[in-house]
């Protein structure tokens, strides 16, 4: 049978894989590697709640141009409501209204911000101090006693803060901060206390910018303003930090509610958020937002749903992977993509511990699976037992690690549960037909190409051609099609031959 179908089809992805990506780089100007751009984080908010057969309307904080962030694009998206921007001196709001609305409801915004070491907050006056409201009794002694003990300890207003925030969430937390936190939370007590002490302070909310991270919420801050230097002090409220990291990004700074919906009920919001780096003159445009046929990309879809392709699209890579050391190295595998499954649990779990994870949890599954050998189950009870038996070894490492304070064994819950106990069932069935070897042929040459998948799909520069050039997709079909169609002698085959060479004369 002719093959020239076959390298047809090759050449047509090969060649349209290259176009697109080459039209991708030239036209909107995405840079082939990562390397040293403007950074742009493209963030997302969620805003969700149940209308309740009424008018609507919701009134939500936005950011604005801040120290290290400038706003380059706004976007919504809410069907049937009517929006309209509102700002002042406390910040800007987004405002969404519509007649009647019932059931669940779901409005979006996003943007593009710029990190732009230039930008710079707009100016802001100093708040008001607030009008003291009376504590009662035995709360007002203990607030007063609060506040002396840290005035006496300070010697500005933002040493002040800091002993503040100190007695009330710190290792010095007395009695009187106790008392008082059974009526507040902690950013609103310390708030309220500052105001007492004539010092100007407000609650505002952030968000701390972590790429790829979904369903997120703001933090709160505190700002409190100098009234020398004549500018605002940021802290956290539950260390006493001073200063703003890097990667926060303020939200709310007017001291106001970052939501409020009136005509509607369980209310909340959740921010996706992804960054990406591209060229100085294509970051102050928004050069993805031409809806146009070759401009067909994952950039068109929620932030949330982008996040998540960012991991879906790492899987070809793989699938490469696993394909070249299978049919050209000759490694055996337990399992055709579980290498792949696993080297994905890898990146969220890091190498070492999703190693030790993976040893650990197969070698007890092994163990357990052993026992239930002897019940003569069938094979799918036998299996649902082994899929409940990895569950609970899963929960059990996971409390052990965070009782023994090792943080980084929590995330073994991203390993793929029923690939691992159907790699448990495979293993104990290798184990009793052909005995441990081969177990350890096969476990040992899956962990090999998984941990080889990983290091091609962790790479910095993989991650950013797949995630914005998709004609690579076509590319690495092309590449899996030939190299599905090879017939030879697989590496570890030659051995084979090296009696032969062994029996030559010299």
């Amino acid at each position: 049978m002719s093959r020239l179908p076959f390298y047809f089809i090759v050449g047509i992805l090969l060649v349209a894989g290259i176009a697109m990506s080459v039209q991708r780089h030239l036209q909107f100007e995405i840079p082939w590697l990562p390397g040293k751009q403007q950074e742009v984080w493209e963030v997302e908010a969620m805003i969700n709640f149940s209308a309740q057969d009424a008018p609507v309307e919701v009134n939500f904080a936005l950011p604005s141009h801040q120290e290290g962030f400038r706003i380059l694009t706004e976007n919504t998206a809410s069907s049937g409501y009517g929006l309209a921007y509102q700002s002042n001196e406390r910040g800007r709001r987004a405002q969404w209204s519509i007649r009647h609305a019932s059931g669940s409801q779901q409005l979006y915004y996003s943007a593009q911000i710029l990190v732009s070491p230039e930008a710079r907050a707009p100016e802001q006056r100093p708040p008001d101090l607030p009008s003291v409201t009376a504590w009662e009794r035995p709360y007002d002694t203990a607030a007063r006693e609060v506040i002396e003990r840290a005035w006496t300890r300070s010697a500005n207003n933002a040493s002040f803060t800091r002993a503040l925030i100190r007695d009330v969430n710190g290792e010095q937390q007395g009695e009187n901060a106790r008392l008082l936190l059974t009526q507040f939370e902690p950013g609103e007590l310390i708030v309220r206390l500052l105001g007492q002490a004539d010092v100007k302070a407000r609650s505002i909310s952030g968000l701390l910018l972590e790429d790829g991270r979904r369903r997120q919420t703001l933090t709160q801050w505190i700002q409190v303003y100098s009234e020398n230097d004549k500018q605002w002090w940021l802290f956290d409220p539950e260390t006493g930090e001073q200063g703003k990291p890097d990667n926060l990004l303020l939200w709310e700074t007017g001291g106001q509610a970052v939501l409020e919906v009136l005509g509607g009920t369980n209310s909340r919001v959740t921010f996706s958020m992804l960054t990406h780096s591209q060229p100085a003159s294509a970051a102050v445009r928004n050069h993805l937002s031409d809806d146009t046929l070759l401009n067909f990309s994952i950039h068109s879809l929620p932030l949330e749903e982008q996040a998540l392709f960012q991991t879906i699209l790492l899987i070809p890579i793989g699938a490469l992977v696993v394909v070249f050391l299978r049919v050209l190295v000759g490694i055996k595998t337990s399992g055709t993509f579980m290498p792949v499954l696993i080297a994905l649990a890898f990146i969220q779990t890091t190498l070492l511990t999703g190693l030790i994870g993976f040893l650990l949890i197969v070698a007890v599954g092994l163990v357990i699976r052993n026992y239930l050998s002897y019940l003569n189950l069938l094979l799918v009870a036998r299996v649902s037992a082994v899929i409940i038996t990895v569950i609970a070894i899963i929960s059990i490492f996971s409390v052990v690690a965070y009782r023994m304070g090792l943080n980084a064994g929590l995330t073994i819950t991203f390993f793929p549960m029923i690939i691992l106990a159907w790699t448990i069932e495979r293993m104990s069935i290798l184990w009793e037909e052909e005995g441990p070897k081969q177990v350890l042929i096969q476990g040992g040459g899956s962990l090999i190409t998984a941990v080889l998948a990983f290091l091609a799909m962790n790479n910095p520069v993989v991650r950013h051609i797949t995630f914005n050039f998709l004609g690579i997709q076509l590319i690495l079909m092309a590449l899996i099609l030939l190299l599905g169609n090879y017939t030879g002698y697989r590496l570890l085959e030659l051995r084979r031959f090296k009696p032969i060479t062994d029996d030559e004369p010299s």
